[in-house]
């Protein structure tokens, strides 16, 4: 089972910031984690359609690429910004 962490605007269009969810086991990368749970439903479509949403799993950035296992921990963020 994968934990999923939503912040900010992610947070806020899917309506909660954190859920546990089992993947199939064809899911194995990030991008195939988005897919999937943009499949959910609409709300989790909207929050993970836009392409400057950044990720981080086990608490590092992570690229579309990055391989998943069961007992991660996956958050989804927008860009940060500083000054």
């Amino acid at each position: 089972m994968v934990r999923f962490l939503y912040f900010a605007w992610v947070r806020e269009r899917i309506g909660f910031g954190e859920e546990r969810v089992i993947l199939p086991e064809q899911v194995r990368t990030v991008a195939q984690c988005i897919q999937f749970l943009r499949s959910m439903d609409a709300k989790h479509d909207e929050a993970l359609a836009d392409p400057s949403l950044r990720v981080a799993v086990n608490q590092e950035y992570a690229q579309l690429e990055t391989a998943i296992t069961d007992h991660d921990e996956i958050a989804f963020f927008p860009p940060v910004s500083g000054g």
